[in-house]
C-alpha cells in the first residue's frame, strides 16, 4: 500500500543517515525527520534545516509509525519532484541507462549507484520498472537516485524512438553468445553518446527491445552465463565511462 500511495501523495520515505544526508544536498525538498530518542546524536552531525519538524520517539512508536524495525534509527519525510522531461535527459552527456522491467527495489538502487559512479548522463525506466524513490532503492543507492535525473519513457518500447532521435545508439545488454562482446562495442564507439538498455534477471530484454538495438554480451568464464543485472550494469557502463583522469 506505501509504495502506491507515495507517488500518488507526491511524497517518499528515505532511511538513515546517508540518506538523510542525501535528501539534504539534493533538490528534493525535506518534509520532517522521525528519530529514535536513542539516536538523536546522529540528528546533530546533519544541517537539517531550521522550521523542518522532528520528532523524537521510543522504538514502540517508530516501529507502529514504520511498519517495520527501523535498525537505522532516523526517517525522513521529503517532496518529489516534478518528473523530468526524457528529450532533455537524453541531450544529457555521457551514457544513459535504459532500464526495462527492472522491479527489484535493490536491483534497481544499485543500478542507480552504478549510474552515478560512471557517470551516466540520465537513467530512462519503462512503466514497469520499480519506484526509484521507494526506500529501499534510495538506501541501496547510497542516496545517489536524488542526484542522478530520471524518467519514465511511455508508450513502451516505442518511446525508445526517442533516444535514437537525440542521436544515441542504442545498445542492449544480453547474454546472448552470438551478442558481440562490450569491449569490442566499447572500442568501435569511442566518444559516440550511446544508451545502455538492461532487463531484469528473469526474462532479460523483451524481444521488442532486442530488436531494434545492436546486442553486447559481458564475456565470461566457462559454465556461468550471466551476472546480477545491477553487477553487470557497471560492468558495461565501465566501457563507456568518460571519466577523465579518474583511475
Amino acid at each position: 500500500m506505501r509504495r502506491r500511495a507515495e507517488p500518488s501523495q507526491g511524497v517518499f520515505v528515505v532511511e538513515g543517515k546517508l540518506a538523510l544526508q542525501a535528501v539534504l544536498a539534493s533538490a528534493y525538498p525535506l518534509l520532517s525527520v522521525l528519530v529514535l530518542e536513542r539516536r538523536q546524536e546522529v540528528l546533530a552531525e546533519l544541517p537539517v534545516p531550521a522550521g523542518v519538524p522532528v520528532y523524537v520517539v521510543g522504538d514502540d512508536i517508530m516501529r507502529q509509525v514504520a511498519g517495520f524495525d527501523v535498525h537505522r534509527g532516523v526517517l525522513a519525510l521529503a517532496r518529489r519532484l516534478p518528473p523530468c522531461d526524457p528529450a532533455e535527459l537524453v541531450s544529457r552527456d555521457g551514457p544513459l541507462v535504459v532500464v526495462e522491467a527492472v522491479n527489484d527495489q535493490e536491483n534497481l538502487g544499485a543500478i542507480f549507484r552504478n549510474a552515478a559512479a560512471f557517470g551516466a548522463g540520465a537513467v530512462l525506466l519503462d512503466p514497469t520498472c520499480a519506484d526509484p524513490l521507494y526506500r529501499r532503492s534510495v538506501r541501496v543507492s547510497l542516496g545517489h537516485v536524488l542526484g542522478v535525473p530520471f524518467a519514465r519513457l511511455s508508450p513502451w518500447p516505442t518511446a525508445l524512438d526517442l533516444v535514437e532521435r537525440g542521436g544515441r545508439v542504442l545498445l542492449a545488454l544480453t547474454p546472448d553468445a552470438d551478442a558481440e562482446p562490450v569491449q569490442s562495442a566499447a572500442a568501435e564507439l569511442h566518444g559516440v553518446q550511446v544508451a545502455l538498455a538492461v532487463g531484469n534477471e528473469g526474462a532479460g530484454l523483451s524481444p521488442a527491445v532486442l530488436a531494434r538495438a545492436r546486442r553486447v554480451r559481458i564475456p565470461m568464464a566457462r559454465g556461468v552465463d550471466s551476472i546480477n543485472v545491477a553487477a553487470a550494469t557497471a560492468v558495461a557502463l565501465h566501457r563507456f565511462a568518460q571519466l577523465g583522469g579518474a583511475g
